[in-house]
């Protein structure tokens, strides 16, 4: 794996611009219009989701193959392959890449019984183990051979202080140090900016952040944007969404205001004596405290554009508003 993000073939090649997607999506726009590709985008995203259950994948292995997914159509279009014999190529490779290999006869096997129920209905499978073992060359020569993929999973977990297993949608879903994410390998001021305390985030809260990146897989924005972004967008997205979270936040601006006022009404006044254990004492341990609390303080201290994660954050929520128009 590469020692650092910035220098993977992830960061170098594979984070493009809009005007390359739509270069990519050209073939297709004769045959299907800009929201109708973007609901088969959900709606094959969806469909590798439901293949990698029944191979028992873990989601980091799922959206790895998401990925997959998305970086072969920058080089070729709908209407001349096949998207379900690749559905399951990608499943088949992310596997190996993640070094939790699949067998060959179990993916064809399981994708032909998904694929054939009366929920898709697609008869034209080939049983043949040769056709998919044929796809898988075909997808690693237009992936480059470039295999490596980073996620936002564990930047999302390092920074609410959760590095170690967490159990989410009822799998085990412990992620391993990756380089290049926070925590392993880049410790750069630029990224992270002064990288003093963690958000504390309730578990459900947690549970939302990390379903919200599971999402984003249903859209581009893994070819847009680098995963610490999406990451830090799904936290901001839960500081909103999440009502308890929400809550906390609107208490402490609340808490912030009335203690300026406060402290504006008292500045005039003499400031009563105390002993020097307790002037040293007291405003550390309460600094302390508001340092842990401070959400809004919390995020503004990293050192990432906001308006770049607010722009990501209208943008999940444009996918969730594409996303009720089709039935899954």
């Amino acid at each position: 794996m590469a020692t650092d993000f910035w220098a993977s073939s992830h960061y170098r090649r594979w984070i493009v611009d809009r005007a390359t997607l739509r270069q990519a999506h050209s073939d297709d726009r004769g045959y299907a219009t800009e929201e109708q590709l973007g609901l088969l985008g959900i709606y094959f995203a969806h469909l590798i989701t439901k293949l990698g259950k029944k191979l028992e994948l873990r989601q980091r292995v799922i959206a790895t193959a998401t990925v997959f997914f998305r970086r072969f159509y920058l080089k070729n279009s709908y209407c001349d392959t096949d998207p379900f014999l690749l559905v399951a190529a990608c499943c088949y490779v992310a596997a190996k890449a993640e070094e939790t290999p699949v067998h060959v006869k179990n993916v064809v096997a399981e994708a032909r019984t998904l694929f054939s129920s009366d929920e898709y209905d697609v008869k034209t499978f080939p049983p043949d183990n040769t056709k998919l073992a044929e796809m898988e060359f075909y997808l690693v020569d237009d992936l480059e051979c470039d295999l490596i993929v980073f996620h936002p999973y564990r930047t999302l977990l390092t920074l609410c202080g959760k590095e170690g297993s967490m159990e989410r949608d009822g799998e085990d879903s412990s992620v391993e140090a990756e380089a290049g994410e926070v925590g392993t390998g880049i410790d750069d001021p630029r990224y992270w900016g002064t990288g003093q305390g963690k958000l504390e985030l309730q578990e459900p809260a947690l549970q939302m952040a990390w379903f919200i990146i599971n999402d984003t897989y249903r859209f581009e924005l893994c070819l847009l944007y680098p995963p610490h972004i999406i990451a830090i967008a799904a936290i901001y997205l839960t500081c909103v969404l999440h009502p308890s979270t929400r809550n906390s936040i609107h208490a402490q601006l609340l808490s912030r205001s009335t203690s300026s006022v406060s402290s504006g009404n008292s500045s005039s006044a003499a400031p009563p004596r105390r002993s020097s254990r307790q002037a040293n004492s007291t405003p550390a341990r309460g600094k302390a405290k508001e340092r842990q609390m401070d959400t809004i303080g919390w995020l503004a201290g990293l050192n990432v554009s906001m308006a770049l994660i607010a722009t990501v954050s209208q943008e999940i929520i444009s996918l969730y508003c594409l996303w009720d128009r089709i039935d899954e």
